[in-house]
């Protein structure tokens, strides 16, 4: 896990002792003004207990951390993240709209504000509250199927309505070994019958010991023409601090066997032709390529050597900044899968509707793309890292059918 310094420990206490400083201040002048004696005093114990608490439970956090076992500490590090974003977050909000009012001369400025103004600052802090509760105890593991379908003027006729379940980012860390979540995922995915089930990399977080106890659960996976996955960002330990260059190598290869205990083929910088009544298609994987800091482990020529004659191509990318870069318009590879982005874990989705903030960061960053006749897809991703929610973004299993115009 990457190390913080206690600069870094005490900014983040005084971040929070300032906003709850706010919080507090605000709530009591509402109080007042609703002359709750009763109030105030609950007000003042439960904000000074649970802000002193947090920033105690951050700074001994920080104490424990360094003679930790770090599966404890990658458990401790999520739910603690969590229930720092979940209190810090509404609070924050709440200062932002009753300071934003005080300061246009809104705020107690008669006394129909007496009303208004406690009703609409609650409101303001209560709602996130409790929309980001919601994030993180029901809808992250509220798996959502989107299907699409895609034509193709020169798809083979003998592959027609080819059934494709794209699955990526499980993050399996995260699920703190409870299989019978992405048990009920695996029975989704079964229940759809692919033809192939692609998976398109982030299968830990950091580390192989992450995987113990998956192998029964994701072996359950059955597709009618093969399973085929590529490596993402955080499967080759790179955010993790290593004794040796050989314990980081060790643990990278129990990574890439795993693979091979649920039956998926483990495409490095390397493609498969498949054929089907004397047609065929190529399935492409290459390795993690991202834009900087991301490493560029991915060598797609290498991986497009050996299916250059062959027409239709699928390729599988983790990250879909790949794709604009060195696949559109530069190659004929038809579709693209790609995953990383996670949408943010956060953000909209109604209809041909959505937003987040992280497609300020990724052109491309949740659902179909097209650029003339090739094709990208990018999923939200079926696990989680860091934020323990799902807002707007719950957790995605595509299935996508292939034809021929």
């Amino acid at each position: 896990m990457r190390s913080y310094s206690f600069f870094t420990i005490i900014m983040l206490c005084l971040a929070i002792l300032l906003v709850d400083t706010l919080a507090f201040y605000w709530l009591q002048s509402i109080t007042r003004l609703l002359q709750s004696v009763f109030l105030q005093n609950l007000i003042n114990v439960v904000f000074w207990i649970f802000t002193f608490g947090l920033i105690a439970s951050i700074i001994l956090l920080k104490i424990r951390l360094e003679r930790m076992h770090p599966y404890r500490k990658q458990l401790l590090i999520t739910s603690f993240y969590g229930l720092t974003v979940s209190s810090f977050i509404p609070k924050l909000i709440f200062v932002i709209v009753i300071s934003a009012l005080y300061f246009t001369n809104f705020v107690f400025s008669d006394e129909e504000s007496l009303i208004v103004i406690p009703v609409l600052g609650l409101f303001s802090g209560f709602l996130p509250f409790f929309v980001i509760l919601y994030s993180v105890f029901r809808s992250l593991y509220r798996f959502k199927v989107h299907r699409i379908k895609i034509n193709f003027d020169d798809f083979p006729a003998n592959f027609e309505g080819l059934r494709i379940v794209h699955i990526s980012d499980l993050h399996l860390g995260s699920f703190k070994s409870r299989h019978y979540i992405l048990d009920r995922a695996v029975k989704i995915i079964n229940h759809l019958e692919p033809d192939f089930i692609f998976f398109t990399g982030d299968l830990v977080n950091n580390n192989a010991w992450e995987l113990k106890g998956w192998q029964t659960v994701l072996k359950k996976m059955v597709a009618k023409m093969g399973k085929f996955a590529v490596l993402g960002n955080h499967d080759y330990g790179d955010y993790s601090e290593w004794k040796s260059a050989h314990d980081k190598q060790s643990n990278f290869e129990s990574i890439k066997y795993f693979y091979k205990k649920i039956d998926f083929n483990l495409l490095l910088n390397e493609a498969v032709n498949l054929e089907k009544g004397g047609q065929k298609i190529a399935i492409v994987g290459v390795e993690n390529w991202g834009n900087p800091p991301f490493k560029q482990y991915g060598d797609l020529k290498k991986a497009l050597k050996s299916v250059a004659t062959i027409p239709f191509k699928i390729l599988l990318s983790h990250d879909p900044s790949h794709w604009s870069m060195e696949v559109a318009e530069k190659t004929n590879i038809a579709l693209t899968l790609s995953g990383h982005t996670h949408g943010m874990q956060a953000g909209i989705n109604i209809k041909s509707k959505k937003w987040s903030p992280i497609q300020y960061k990724y052109e491309h960053w949740a659902g179909l793309y097209k650029h003339f006749n090739q094709y990208l897809y990018v999923t939200r991703g079926l696990g989680w890292m860091g934020f323990p929610g799902r807002l707007g973004m719950r957790p995605e299993i595509t299935l996508i059918e292939l034809h021929q115009k």
